[in-house]
């Protein structure tokens, strides 16, 4: 945690609490390592479902070649951040008011994950053109993975037999650009495994190309870059993953790859700051109670681990009793909901812990607020706030109301 962070957290009020702190600088500071690390003619688009924070949309902008949306709610919230910053729309299940939506907000891309999607397409195209990937589910063996969206029956992309539908209607249809394949497998792959996933795909998509007689001048793999919660300063290793991409390129050079990571760019930007209300024992387990919990950050209870945080002592105790407290012993750390799996972490070992001190939850800028369960028993919503160094200030905001 870097020390102006900390004196941040440090000044919030009782009232901010529970907040979510977003570090912009750390933020730009990643994301220009990965734009480093990666060679030419890969082109890189946040997967803005990771995190839309307003800030964070506007702080990556200058630094990816694009933003991947999935719905209509994200493309409008993208589009009125970013009005200059190109879009590709993806995601199954497109509406035909959300295609249309696209085709008025000039995104680049569409990702069709159907023969019926791209003829729903063709009724809406008018005197316009689209440019499109057909995201195909290839049949290979992608192992133990977090997150599988293809390799198996899935409802993300086609089967390859599939394919050759969508490409005689593409023929047909000059309106209509086919300019590649999307195939986007699976999740929380570290650098090597995800290389060799993407050499699969490849040497199918140019297999298939060659037999059809098509150009196969763009594949995007999608994301998927491992995030390890559990050791926080193993980061996926973009130089290697690079130098991978690199190799392949130069047996490729008419070939633009596009890659679309999410929670490993944002990831680390963010955390989540709570206080301790209680300490318990029940049968030989320790508990701290804290304010807030898994319907504000998400992230432990949908990928079932212990989210990395730090302890804040708070020296202030008014009280005219004992403060309750824990020391050099595990405790589960869980929220204030009405269920058993309002867990945090569970049995993490702590030097000490007493009711009135903060917990700062580490690696809490992607999946966590945005896919909470914010309405369950009706507790207030976190407050926003933005450290920006750049701006030598910080800003405090209500995201959770600027959502469309």
């Amino acid at each position: 945690m870097r020390p102006v962070l900390r004196d941040r957290i440090g000044r919030l009020t009782d009232d901010d609490l529970p907040a979510y702190i977003y570090d912009l600088r750390a933020l730009r500071e990643h994301v220009h390592a990965i734009r480093a690390a990666l060679p030419q003619g890969v082109e890189l688009l946040y997967a803005a479902k990771a995190n839309s924070d307003p800030r964070i949309l506007q702080a990556l902008a200058a630094h990816v070649d694009g933003f991947e949306v999935a719905s209509g709610g994200e493309l409008s919230h993208v589009r009125g951040l970013a009005p200059d910053t190109p879009l590709a729309f993806g995601g199954p299940g497109k509406t035909q008011a959300e295609l249309a939506q696209a085709l008025d907000a000039g995104a680049e891309r569409l990702h069709i994950e159907s023969e019926h999607e791209l003829r729903l397409l063709t009724t809406l195209l008018g005197d316009r053109s689209a440019d499109v990937l057909l995201r195909v589910n290839l049949p290979v063996d992608l192992g133990r993975v977090a997150l599988a969206m293809g390799g198996h029956p899935s409802p993300f992309g086609m089967d390859p037999a599939q394919l050759d539908g969508c490409r005689e209607l593409i023929a047909s249809d000059p309106r209509i650009r086919l300019r590649g394949l999307h195939s986007h497998l699976a999740s929380g792959l570290q650098a090597q495994a995800q290389l060799a996933l993407i050499d699969q795909i490849l040497t199918w998509g140019e297999g298939w190309a060659h037999d059809c007689g098509v150009d196969l001048a763009e594949v995007n793999v999608g994301g998927g870059m491992g995030v390890d919660y559990t050791h926080p300063h193993r980061v996926f290793d973009w130089s290697a993953f690079g130098a991978g991409l690199a190799r392949f390129l130069a047996r490729r050079p008419r070939l633009t790859l596009r890659i679309e990571p999410g929670r490993s760019v944002t990831v680390y930007c963010g955390w989540y700051v709570t206080e301790v209300l209680d300490i318990k024992s029940s049968r030989g387990e320790t508990f701290a109670v804290l304010r807030g919990g898994t319907h504000h950050l998400r992230t432990p209870a949908a990928k079932q681990h212990d989210q990395p945080f730090e302890v804040i002592s708070g020296d202030v105790w008014l009280r005219p009793w004992a403060r309750p407290e824990a020391r050099d012993e595990p405790v589960t750390l869980v929220g204030q909901l009405c269920t058993p799996k309002d867990v945090l972490a569970r049995r993490v070992m702590v030097e000490r812990l007493r009711v009135g001190d903060r917990v700062a939850f580490a690696m809490a800028g992607a999946y966590a607020w945005n896919i909470a369960h914010h309405a369950f028993l009706m507790h207030p919503h976190p407050t926003f706030h933005h450290l920006d160094d750049a701006e030598v200030s910080v800003g405090c905001g209500t995201y959770a109301h600027q959502m469309p």
